[in-house]
């Protein structure tokens, strides 16, 4: 084998089909394989704000977002600028403080709910998950945690323990020994998960992302806050995804004025272009745990609260501020799920449609086993009993140019999460789209053409 190195220049002009055989050989064969089994694996070239463009010059509309990284669309020009600010400055000098940290703390501060006021910055969610649980851990001098089926919080070791999917899980146990997960929405199992006194934290989405853009009954949060309180457990919020503006208000702990004692954020604090995540609490948490000489250095971080991806945190919340964000999110979600619920009334393939803001879910109904043998001679029997989320994500990148992506924890859920300065023109375009697919073109149209670009891509054409 050559020991010849790849060149910068060199691999910015990689074609497809190599991009193809590299990650197969030294990165992720599987994932290759499984992301080319709908033509996912194009190339993707340039992007500015809901837009991007293939290597061939085909322009697609971006409605997955980064998972909600993407909040303000790609290469928004005030975070390039923020960037361009601070070249030529230190970036990682940790035998100094970081003035921007600092800024971006104060500007945290201001915004976040209540009296959240001390910030730990790191690189992304799961390590914002980890540092909570750490944080709950010593400040209760509790060890047990209470978490949600179908929630998703990180697959690093302490997140993944309290991330509520077997199929994550399983393969690494034994995680973290005292995680209880209870179902999600439910306030009597919590109560009954308080009453032992035993949990540090109990940690949740004011919507569950990966567990197919679920929406808690009204009141949920606010009462899952007073039993926390009632028992003294901490109460985590994970608004990693739903934070700045997503779901129709700056954090969506706030529809319920919930205060948690301890918010995790990350995604889109980075301005789309910069790894950035972040723990916030309160003043006598953090000083509890890390109030002393001999305590302030237990958790830290060596590229948490670097100097460019502060930068860009501290322009990202000021567009997301100036721009209003959160109250576009709001008219547009409205918009947005009023006319896919329209579409759903007219197709038995959408099981429902929820969601806030710009964060909106459709869960389709598994099909049948026997139109899919019929129609691909049962290649896709197993996608379409579990994945036909990921078949009609298929249709829309491949036939309409619309990128989105099923839910991790539930499959058979395509979300919609676009930057959340979409315009209504290019909601109506994915609306007519998914029209075009559920109503007119049905089941058949779905697994005939789910079935050609399988196997297109198994006899290794483009």
């Amino acid at each position: 084998m050559s020991n010849r190195l790849i060149s910068l220049e060199e691999g910015l002009n990689f074609d497809r089909r190599q991009v193809r055989e590299y990650s197969k050989r030294y990165v992720n064969p599987a994932l290759a394989n499984l992301l080319g089994l709908l033509n996912f694996d194009k190339q993707y070239v340039r992007a500015q704000g809901c837009r991007v463009w293939d290597e061939d010059g085909e322009e697609y509309l971006d409605f997955l977002g980064g998972y909600g990284a993407l909040n303000l669309g790609h290469n928004h020009p005030e975070i390039h600028k923020a960037i361009e600010k601070v070249f030529g400055a230190p970036v990682l000098l940790q035998a100094s403080l970081n003035k921007l940290t600092a800024v971006l703390a104060h500007n945290l501060a201001q915004v976040a709910p209540g009296d959240l006021c001390r910030t730990f910055f790191c690189n992304s969610g799961a390590e914002a998950v980890e540092g909570a649980l750490k944080l709950a851990r010593i400040v209760t001098g509790r060890k047990d945690f209470i978490y949600c089926e179908g929630s998703f919080h990180g697959k690093t070791l302490g997140s993944l323990s309290v991330t509520g999917r077997k199929k994550y899980q399983d393969p690494f146990q034994p995680l973290i020994p005292g995680a209880v997960a209870i179902p999600y929405g439910d306030l009597e199992s919590l109560e009954r998960a308080l009453e032992k006194k035993t949990a540090a934290a109990f940690i949740v989405e004011p919507i569950q992302g990966e567990g197919g853009i679920v929406v808690p009954p009204p009141g949920y949060l606010q009462k899952a806050q007073e039993l926390c309180h009632r028992y003294e457990t901490l109460l985590i919020i994970d608004e990693v995804q739903t934070g700045f503006g997503r779901t129709g208000t700056l954090f969506a702990c706030e529809a319920e004025n919930v205060v948690p004692d301890i918010l995790c954020l990350a995604k889109s604090l980075g301005g789309g272009i910069m790894p950035a995540g972040a723990f916030m609490t309160k003043e006598r948490h953090w000083d509890k745990a890390y109030g002393s000489a001999e305590t302030c250095l237990l958790h830290t971080s060596t590229f948490g609260g670097n100097t460019i991806a502060m930068a860009a945190g501290i322009n990202a919340l000021k567009v997301t501020l100036e721009e209003n964000l959160a109250g576009q999110a709001r008219e547009k979600g409205e918009y947005l799920l009023k006319k896919i619920q329209e579409v759903a009334e007219k197709s038995k393939l959408i099981r429902e449609v929820r969601g806030r803001g710009l964060m909106i879910g459709l869960e389709f109904a598994p099909l049948s086993k026997g139109i899919l043998n019929r129609v691909t001679a049962g290649i896709l029997n197993k996608l379409g009993q579990e994945y036909l989320g990921a078949m009609v994500a298929g249709e829309l990148n491949n036939r309409y140019r619309i990128i989105t992506a099923y839910t991790l924890n539930n499959p058979n859920v395509i979300r919609l999460e676009p930057p959340l300065i979409v315009t209504k023109e290019e909601l109506d375009r994915v609306v007519n789209a998914l029209e075009e697919i559920v109503v007119r073109r049905g089941i058949a149209g779905i697994a005939l053409n789910s079935g050609k670009t399988a196997l297109s891509s198994l006899f290794g054409h483009r």
